[in-house]
């Protein structure tokens, strides 16, 4: 029944977006999503991270035979492409081989097996389904936003010493060398979260169940909230309100060697191309999600989530795509998400409803301090700063403080008191 509700209102969701998007001239996310079938798809390599995960309910001899299918289909999609002269990209052969199996699990399963490869299935088209509705999010603020809110957040900034100016620098001072390795942790997020993913779920066929919560729930709860904020706070990033990227619309071509003037800040129109998705940063969100369920793994993957985490952390601020403040608001947003997604699984209590609350309220707090008070956090740098700091660490206490509350505790065996031997 839960599983039931939750595909009714995913299938809702996408369906008013699908209408949104219709009404602005645009392809939603089920119509493009239905289009890579047969049409080029855009999204290759995340079709066949919708398999792999789709895959994980199956044993090794089915994942080999599936592989093989979707890997057949796509070689004839592409020589056909070929000798249209089309273009060339795969990914088709993933989806038809997902599709193939959800027909598989209606017709000839049953039972348990019919509901876990449904499971499955689904899990492997939310996947590619929460990025198709993320880019349809996107293009919906563009159209619907035609004012910014940078020079509020920009503003705010200099409270945390203009951060994405430094760093800005400091990637500028690395080269092509550091420039290039910061591009592929940055954008090889995903990916990195998709082998993580498979390594918690690897037990999944043996088990016949999924985990009752993982990496990939968080993901997709985090795409599909978080760019509602942006239609709520408008930004575009440093790089584009105030760099080179934003061409004519661009206030000033300041960023990343002069920092924004401390003044009277107002919101400012900008093109309708850009998207407004700095507010909060949905890749620190990630990235912090990934840091967190990495925890729980080898050392070598605790390394690879930390790396992914300051990499990801470093690119957002020093390519300009972010300021300080999305930042500090992406770490609470995902820290929110994960405590109400594993409130979910355990089941609601006061301390899940009072982290979830509290995190709630400080987002909210950092949003209405970044639009009515940024001057003021400019001119007080040295109480605004440490609040910011402290209001994020204090939600991050209160995450490692509750979730090692929840943690199962080992029982305590109790030893037989020793018998008195009478000579």
């Amino acid at each position: 029944m839960l599983w039931a509700v939750a595909g009714v209102m995913t299938l809702g969701f996408l369906v008013t977006m699908e209408i949104v998007a219709r009404h602005y001239g645009m392809p939603g996310p089920i119509s493009n999503q239905v289009g890579e079938v047969i049409l080029t798809p855009t999204s290759g390599p995340l079709l066949y991270a919708g398999l792999a995960l789709m895959m994980v309910v199956l044993p090794w001899r089915q994942r080999f035979i599936a592989l093989g299918i979707a890997t057949g289909i796509d070689i004839a999609f592409l020589l056909v492409r070929w000798t249209l002269d089309s273009d060339l990209m795969f990914g088709n052969g993933a989806l038809w081989v997902i599709l193939g199996y959800a027909f598989i699990a209606v017709t000839r399963r049953k039972g348990k097996e019919r509901i876990l490869l449904l499971k499955g299935v689904g899990l492997g088209l939310l996947l590619v389904a929460g990025h198709k509705t993320g880019d349809t999010w996107l293009m919906i603020t563009s159209e619907t936003r035609p004012s910014v809110l940078d020079a509020y957040v920009a503003t705010a900034d200099h409270a945390l010493g203009n951060p994405s100016w430094v760093m800005g620098q400091v990637v500028d001072a690395s080269g092509p060398i550091g420039s290039h390795a910061l591009h592929l942790v940055y954008g090889q997020l995903p990916l990195a979260a998709a082998v993580f993913a498979l390594y918690q779920l690897r037990n999944v066929a043996e088990e016949r169940r999924f985990p009752g919560h993982h990496l990939v729930r968080t993901f997709l709860a985090i795409g599909l909230v978080g760019p509602a904020i942006y239609m709520i706070f408008p930004v575009v990033g440093p790089v584009f309100a105030y760099g080179a990227e934003g061409g004519q619309w661009a206030a000033a071509n300041l960023w990343p060697h002069t920092p924004l003037p401390i003044g009277a800040p107002h919101p400012r129109p900008f093109d309708e191309i850009t998207p407004r998705n700095c507010m909060p940063s949905l890749h620190t969100a990630w990235a912090t999600t990934l840091f967190i369920h990495t925890r729980e793994g080898s050392r070598l993957l605790r390394y690879a989530g930390t790396f992914w985490l300051v990499g990801t952390l470093t690119a957002t601020l020093g390519f300009g795509y972010h300021y300080g403040a999305d930042l500090i608001a992406g770490v609470v947003f995902a820290l929110t998400i994960e405590t109400a997604m594993r409130s979910f699984h355990r089941g609601w209590d006061r301390s899940g409803f009072t982290l979830v609350g509290y995190g709630a309220a400080v987002f909210t707090a950092l949003l209405l301090s970044y639009r009515y008070l940024p001057v003021d956090m400019a001119l007080h740098p040295w109480v605004a700063g440490p609040l910011l700091l402290l209001a994020m660490s204090s939600m991050i206490y209160g995450y490692v403080r509750t979730t090692n509350q929840w943690k199962p505790r080992p029982a305590l065996v109790q030893q037989p008191e020793p018998q008195l031997v009478q000579a």
